[in-house]
């Protein structure tokens, strides 16, 4: 069973930034793909950024030029560097990884982030 841990979330204000890590339980060669969610109250989940094992990088139109994802193989570890974050940006962040193969989802019991003033 894989597991995902979320770390590096807060409150921040205005125009702050924050990184998120995810830590994988294995090698994160054997994901197709990572990525971070978030999920603001009320709403549904959606896609933030995503990274691919080739290292191919998506990101939600929200996000572009502000939020960078990246990963460090060697330590199992992806991250999610936000900058110039802003009050919609309040949200519950999750690491997800999809297996090779067969897609199948895993995910982070998630780490809040909050952006007020």
């Amino acid at each position: 069973q894989v597991q995902l841990v979320e770390s590096g979330g807060g409150l921040v204000q205005p125009g702050g930034s924050l990184r998120l890590s995810c830590v994988a339980s294995e090698s994160i060669f054997t994901f197709y793909a990572m990525s971070w969610y978030r999920q603001a109250p009320g709403k549904q989940r959606d896609l933030v950024a995503a990274i691919t094992s080739s290292g191919i990088t998506n990101y939600a139109d929200s996000v572009k030029g502000r939020f960078t994802i990246s990963k460090d193989n060697a330590k199992n570890t992806v991250y999610l560097q936000m900058n110039s974050l802003r009050p919609e940006d309040t949200a519950v962040y999750y690491c997800n990884a999809l297996t090779m193969g067969n897609y199948r989802p895993y995910w982070g019991q998630g780490t809040q982030v909050t952006v007020s003033s």
